[in-house]
């Protein structure tokens, strides 16, 4: 079975790097080269790991920082993915159920009030 992969994200050490600490330092430099981001959308690229991104902004990027696409994504193994156990439906018995019955609250009883 293949191992499964995650990256990181490094645009912003790379910018520091360079000396620019303005998410905004990116939008001239990419519209030079005929891409239009607004500031929210070039704050996400910077501050987020981008999950889609265009490859015209990915050697935009490259150019801009005179850097390598290693010194931007770096590759490394994902975590391993927990699964949450399966409910079982109101009233089943499940076997974690049992051992809950002492942690799970009393259901409360109103009366009515004595007026003597």
């Amino acid at each position: 079975m293949a191992a499964k992969l995650d990256y990181h994200w490094h645009l912003r050490k790379v910018m520091a790097d360079r000396g620019m600490f303005s998410t905004t330092d990116l939008i001239p430099p990419l519209a030079e080269r005929g891409i239009t981001l607004s500031s929210s959308q070039v704050y996400r690229l910077v501050v987020e790991r981008p999950e889609r991104l265009s490859l015209k902004i990915l050697m935009a990027l490259l150019d801009i920082l005179d850097c390598t696409m290693d010194d931007l994504i770096e590759p490394i193994a994902a975590a391993g993915v927990v699964k949450k156990p399966k409910k079982a439906a109101a009233g089943g018995s499940a076997p974690d159920a049992e051992g809950l019955g002492g942690l799970r609250p009393k259901r409360a009883r109103i009366r009515g009030v004595d007026r003597s």
